[in-house]
């Protein structure tokens, strides 16, 4: 049996069947539904190939090599997934690209083998189209705000553990917003990637309770926040701690000071120019002999400077300032969580 659903009923039933991804490998490390399993029904060469073929001699020709290419996995293509479905009930959801030939051929073999096939109307594409017109619908939002080193990532863990709802973009996006923000950091996803599992994660949230999320601009790094999310954000109601500043250099400087000289050099090489010729002199040499206490400080006037113009360009929302005497995340979280009900009245 095959029947053909929409991506928010899709979403829905992934967390309980398989969900394949029959488009080739590359396409799937592009970016994927999170959760979807890669059974390629073409490899990328064979997908060049056929593409080629009907270009050059039309849509017969790249069918019947399509099916030279496909005749001798079909038996493999089944022994997967009933490794995947073993013990479980004996169906499964499925897309390609377009909702197209490839995931309807599938979807034919494995009704065949006795499934029960649930096939993405329209595919990959109405479903990235689906989020993106979501992208940040639904949950209120709360935006913790701070300049840099006010450890607003611990903070937000520490809300996490009283039972608030987080989500932690720079986690998604294996980068914490700085040019020193990859460091330490697991390779970035896509941005294709990246937008994906945000909102796999918001999905998983209860709309009805507000998520807590860290103040950011539209990129964290090389990834970019989806426009409607990042638009929703910068009208959300924020919560913007002030953290003593020599408590914020020596937060970074615990953070920062174990990293090869090196590699810190490169990063500060990307802000020399808005740093100044002669900061960026004083803060490099101070790196190179050691002094990051220094260098933090001629970088921190850098980004409180780009802050508060950030916070000037979206300054029409509820701002409501929190002052501490301490960097300890936990007691700082219940300074935030203190002013929550304010903010949502």
């Amino acid at each position: 049996m095959i029947i053909t659903v929409s991506a928010s009923e899709l979403i829905g039933m992934k967390a309980s069947i398989p969900l394949i991804d029959v488009r080739s490998p590359l396409e799937f490390e592009q970016g994927h539904i999170p959760g979807a399993v890669n059974i390629p029904l073409f490899s990328d060469q064979e997908r060049a190939e056929v593409g080629t073929r009907y270009q050059q001699a039309g849509r017969e020709a790249a069918f019947l090599i399509g099916l030279d290419f496909v005749g001798a996995k079909m038996s493999g293509f089944v022994k997967k997934i009933d490794v995947l479905c073993r013990g479980k009930e004996k169906e499964l959801a499925i897309y390609c690209w377009r909702g197209g030939m490839r995931s309807a051929s599938m979807a034919w073999l494995f009704s065949s083998a006795g499934y029960k096939v649930n096939l993405l109307n329209g595919g990959y594409k109405s479903y990235r189209a689906w989020i993106r017109a979501e992208a940040g619908k639904g949950a209120p939002m709360i935006v913790l705000g701070g300049m840099t080193g006010a450890g607003k990532t611990l903070i937000l863990n520490s809300l996490r553990s009283m039972g608030e709802q987080v989500i932690d973009l720079e986690h998604l996006a294996c980068n914490k917003g700085s040019v020193f923000g990859y460091l330490g950091q697991a390779p970035q996803p896509t941005n294709e990637q990246f937008e994906n599992n945000l909102f796999d994660d918001w999905m998983e949230l209860d709309s009805t309770k507000p998520v807590w999320l860290e103040d950011e601009s539209r990129s964290i790094g090389a990834v970019g926040l989806p426009g409607p999310f990042f638009d929703q954000m910068k009208i959300s109601p924020m919560l913007l701690l002030n953290v003593p500043a020599e408590l914020r250099v020596e937060r970074l400087v615990k953070e920062y000071a174990g990293f090869d000289k090196a590699l810190l050099g490169d990063a500060l090489i990307k802000i020399a120019q808005p740093l100044g010729g002669l900061a960026y002199m004083k803060a490099a040499a101070a790196i190179e002999e050691a002094r990051f206490e220094e260098a933090i400080e001629l970088v921190l006037e850098y980004y409180d400077k780009t802050y508060r113009k950030a916070l000037d360009k979206f300054k029409d929302r509820t701002i409501i300032e929190v002052e501490t005497v301490t960097s300890d995340a936990v007691l700082n979280a219940r300074l935030v969580l203190n002013e929550k009900l304010k903010i949502l009245t």
